[in-house]
């Protein structure tokens, strides 16, 4: 390394020019052959990036001013959401049009990498505009001073906050914030969307009803606050309305309902499904199965199984149609090929993540499953993060 080269050490400063952007919230600069993963920085600039964290082949920086600053940038509305600061947001410095943009390309080139497939995803935006308050899920960790906060990107240091614009006014309402806890279990925070608030830590509800109502249309769900439940408000009817319109689930038809929680998607199945049809929903969260268990008990043609999808869904005999929304890390090599064995006429699944989506559909387009229809929607504004639904049908 001559002179004149800036090492790069925690702690340093460089000049970068600006590229890609990566999975994961970060956009891809490059020193001297070496990749530098940047957060608040947006493609096309050129910052001064302060070095976070370095390895053998990459480091991670973030840019502490910018030079040449993009169109798409914009003043960022929390305050906490700068270098060093809440790790909650990634995007906050982004147009949130240009944001949505941005996450359409990760789809792209996560599917061109991992899937060997090229497709132009439309990524839908989800009411408010602002891209603020959506969130009426927050798991809000406590700093060893007693106070309320959110964690540091790629850290467990605590960054102490007196609200998250995230969050729906209801969670930023309460008192959690001026208030000394002791100890360091996380506090959890649910709100319904009939604005029952539930206030919980250590597994415990400390305030709140213990079953909230979520509905949407006509359906209405009671769920446990600790239950898994979509985070943005508007996120159930939007993802029943996409994965119901890729499904067409039919009269009399038998469905597999896959990683189902409490049910948000066997309810509008069980509708369409009618008497005569069936819907199998399997989930290893026992919260969640009791939850569905309530919901659905005046059903006899829902059937209820608390276990991993791969060791119960090959017990289920004669399957027409499969939807699945399985976490971040995706269904696996193991449950798609058990999923193609059914050989159902249509797949719909629902991903939080689109490197494991992409990694799933390969194996699917591999094994006798055309992507027929795939559309991202942004039900994490001001995140990295993107939801997606695909469509999958059987190729006779």
């Amino acid at each position: 390394m001559s002179a004149d080269v800036t090492p790069l050490i925690v702690g340093n400063t460089i000049t970068l020019d600006i590229g890609a952007i990566a999975h994961g919230g970060h956009f891809v600069a490059r020193h001297e052959g070496k990749v530098i993963f940047v957060r608040h920085a947006i493609t096309g600039e050129k910052a001064i990036v302060k070095i976070t964290s370095t390895s053998k082949k990459l480091a991670f920086g973030d840019a502490i001013e910018i030079i040449n600053a993009s169109k798409d940038r914009v003043e960022t509305p929390c305050i906490y959401a700068k270098p060093e600061g809440c790790g909650g947001c990634d995007f906050q410095h982004i147009d949130i049009k240009a944001q949505a943009k941005l996450k359409g390309i990760v789809i792209e080139e996560q599917f061109s990498r991992l899937a060997k497939m090229e497709i132009k995803p439309e990524v839908l935006s989800v009411d408010p505009e602002s891209g603020l308050h959506w969130r009426t899920r927050v798991n809000f960790a406590v700093s060893n001073k007693g106070k309320v906060g959110l964690y540091a990107a790629k850290s467990r240091r605590v960054v102490e906050i007196d609200k998250c614009l995230l969050a729906v006014e209801e969670i930023n309402d309460l008192d959690i914030f001026e208030r000394h806890w002791k100890g360091n279990d996380r506090l959890n925070i649910a709100v319904s969307s009939i604005k029952e608030r539930n206030l919980s830590r250590g597994g415990r509800s400390i305030s709140g009803p213990t079953q909230l109502n979520e509905t949407f249309d006509d359906y209405i769900y009671q769920v446990s606050p600790n239950s898994f439940w979509q985070g943005h408000k508007n996120a159930p009817k939007k993802l029943v309305d996409i994965a119901m319109g890729f499904l067409k689930p039919q009269p009399g038809e038998k469905i597999c309902d896959l990683y189902g929680g409490a049910g948000l998607f066997t309810a509008p199945i069980l509708k369409a499904v009618g008497d005569k049809g069936e819907v199998h929903l399997i989930e290893s969260d026992e919260r969640a199965v009791k939850d569905a268990s309530k919901i659905f008990h005046k059903y006899s043609n829902v059937t209820l199984y608390l276990g991993r999808v791969e060791k119960i869904l090959p017990l289920v005999e004669t399957v027409d149609a499969i939807l699945l929304d399985p976490p971040r890390s995706g269904a696996g090599e193991l449950v798609v090929m058990q999923m193609i064995e059914k050989k159902p006429r249509v797949i719909v699944y629902v991903s939080c993540d689109p490197a494991s989506l992409a990694r799933d559909s390969k194996l699917l387009n591999d094994k006798g499953y055309k992507l027929d229809d795939i559309v991202g929607i942004d039900l994490f504004p001001m995140t990295h993060h993107v939801e997606c639904v695909a469509k999958f049908s059987l190729i006779k």
